[in-house]
């Protein structure tokens, strides 16, 4: 079979695969959290199959013990993140009324330091994000109704999405050894070597990057409780979860936890500055120690095409194409290095032979 043939048929697999996914969107969800804990679990179990564990004991006692770890951390913290979330929601519209008088009560100062055309720029732009804010609050609870969170669908999430990484997890050898079995004599080398590369790049993105956003929220939660900032505990989780889009969860949560203590603290700066210093100062932690040791180099994913990913995919899927953005951009990210390393070997590329080259010349 021809390059161009292999190419064709990963093509229309991917293809297919897409229209599989938008046609079952709305029934995908546990099934894709599912697959996400299986694949995070697999190890865990290994191990005990290792210790002398039979695959069904070993499911079952990692599965529970992973199960049981969530539940109490529901039990003993959702009431009280729940409750903070909800309070920060009730009290936004007020803080932002109080950031807008605050403002307004600067503004001979503003208008001495940046005169009186950027002043007025300012307070327009304030304007606007506290615009901008109450709409977001005001339609909040309509999102979630189209996202599905909606009472019957997450009963039924949180009955199917243990079920489904069971069986999972209970056949996962097997599933792999079906798919070693399909794969083309020829080329199976290759594609395995493109698997490995697709099985760095996941567990990169589910246990690495998981890791580290579970790192993020606990951080900023536990830092802005103790500096006993209003909701800091609600506003660290938002940072935190916000995180798998790169910046965007440290935007967010410097841009809330820095409106809160000014209307809070003002006019201790210093208690300001101690906020942002929260940020500024595991940013640089992040990024230098926290990411590389946990991700490394395994995702490889430009942040352009990644934000693009998670907006073409949540449009297309909704909250699952949010949840299935980040994987299946590393994937596509590992088939395109593939497909551009195979393309700089091509004579396509490299252009003709020096044997033509020289036939050419001398005609």
């Amino acid at each position: 079979m021809t390059l161009r043939n292999h190419v064709l048929i990963w093509i229309a697999f991917l293809v297919v695969l897409v229209l599989l996914l938008w046609l079952f969107r709305g029934i995908l969800l546990p099934f894709v959290v599912g697959a996400a804990l299986a694949y995070l679990l697999n190890p865990l179990v290994n191990q005990l199959q290792k210790w002398g564990f039979n695959r069904a004991l070993a499911t079952s006692v990692v599965l529970l013990s992973a199960t049981a770890i969530v539940v109490s951390l529901f039990v003993m913290l959702l009431p009280m993140i729940g409750q903070q979330i909800i309070g920060l929601i009730q009290r936004l519209p007020g803080y932002v009324t109080d950031l807008q008088e605050l403002v307004a009560r600067w503004s001979p100062e503003i208008n001495e330091w940046l005169g009186p055309e950027r002043a007025a720029q300012v307070q327009a732009s304030i304007s606007d994000l506290a615009r901008q804010a109450l709409v977001f609050i005001a339609t909040l609870p309509a999102e979630l109704v189209n996202i599905g969170l909606t009472g019957v669908s997450v009963i039924g999430f949180t009955v199917l999405t243990p079920v489904v990484a069971f069986y999972l997890l209970l056949d996962w050898e097997g599933m792999i050894r079906g798919l070693q079995d399909l794969l083309p004599r020829e080329t199976k080398g290759e594609i395995n070597g493109i698997l490995g590369d697709i099985d760095d790049s996941m567990a990169g993105v589910i246990r690495g990057q998981g890791g580290v956003l579970l790192i993020d929220a606990a951080y900023y939660a536990t830092a802005l409780s103790l500096l006993g900032l209003n909701f800091g505990l609600a506003v660290g989780i938002i940072a935190g979860l916000l995180s798998f889009v790169p910046f965007v969860g440290a935007v967010v949560g410097f841009g809330l936890s820095i409106a809160i203590a000014l209307v809070q603290f003002w006019p201790n700066y210093w208690m300001v500055v101690a906020v942002a210093a929260v940020f500024l100062v595991w940013q640089f932690i992040e990024g230098n120690i926290l990411y590389p040791k946990l991700v490394g180099g395994s995702i490889n994913i430009n942040p352009v095409w990644l934000m693009f990913a998670l907006l073409a995919f949540g449009a297309l899927f909704g909250f699952v194409g949010l949840l299935l953005a980040v994987p299946l951009a590393a994937i596509v990210g590992v088939l395109v290095r593939y497909g551009v390393k195979k393309y700089k070997q091509s004579a396509l590329y490299k252009g003709h032979s020096n044997g033509s080259d020289g036939d050419a010349n001398s005609v």
